[in-house]
């Protein structure tokens, strides 16, 4: 089975001190420390472990700059076959839908069985997925928690639902699936499998090769647009309630009669 893993780069949390840029429409991102976006991590793992049971190879593919080779390799030596680069200055300021043209102009050159995503990154809209899919006219599932390969052309697959349930579904291929954080355990990469690929080279493609206009995508493009970014107000704070547990269930049932929740 031929899987494609789309993936990203994205800055990390922990060990940055997030600011915003003085135009107030973006985050400071010149000083952040950068990774592979966890739940595309996931997708790349999931990946793998379908072609160890099936056969077959994983592509992972990216949309960005130089510096974003260093998710590719990264995934490479996690144990994915390929790694592919879709770089070009027309592809700059593209919102959603301009990354998931991009990315659909890249499946349609390739013969991929399968085509992952994490199930969002750190944008949060989570729309990615779901736009490549009805570009490609593929079907779609996203909040994926576990695959089942039934045949040549079929899977099963499960996703969460509401309320904590599970869906069953059987989806034909090829298809999109955006893969949720907890479907597997992403294996450990250490600096000596990053070594070892540090050498391959990495193809890039651009609109050209893509045959993609480009006037289809980028800031031109872009329908969305990010106008601003604001800290919420901080509120009062939690109440830290102490004493024996028939103390507390106490204070907490006057706290909700207060509010109006107990009748």
């Amino acid at each position: 089975m031929e899987i494609l893993v789309c993936v990203k780069r994205v800055p990390g949390t922990s060990e940055n001190e997030i600011e915003f840029n003085p135009e107030g429409n973006d985050i400071e991102r010149d000083e952040l420390l950068y990774g592979v976006n966890e739940p595309d991590n996931y997708a790349v793992e999931e990946a793998l472990q379908i072609t160890a049971r099936v056969g077959g190879e994983v592509t992972v593919v990216t949309v960005g700059g130089e510096d974003d080779e260093e998710v590719l390799r990264r995934e490479m030596a996690m144990g994915a076959s390929h790694g592919v680069l879709l770089t070009d200055h027309a592809f700059s300021g593209s919102d959603v839908r301009g990354i998931a043209a991009i990315l659909q102009a890249f499946v349609r050159k390739g013969k991929y069985d399968l085509v992952l995503t994490g199930v969002q990154a750190d944008d949060g809209g989570a729309q990615v997925g779901g736009m490549l899919a009805a570009m490609l006219d593929y079907p779609f599932a996203c909040l994926v928690n576990s695959i089942e390969v039934l045949d040549g052309r079929k899977l099963r697959i499960s996703r969460e639902v509401e309320g904590g349930n599970r869906e069953v579904s059987e989806i034909e291929l090829p298809c999109v699936l955006s893969i949720q954080t907890g479907i597997n355990e992403p294996r450990y990469v250490g600096m000596r499998g990053i070594r070892a690929v540090g050498s391959v080279p990495i193809p890039t493609y651009g609109a050209a090769e893509l045959a993609l206009d480009p006037n289809t995508v980028g800031h031109t493009a872009a329908k969305v647009k990010r106008m601003d970014y604001f800290l919420p107000a901080l509120g009062k704070g939690a109440e830290m309630l102490h004493g024996s547990r028939e103390e507390i269930v106490a204070r907490v049932a006057d706290l909700i009669a207060a509010k109006g929740g107990l009748r």
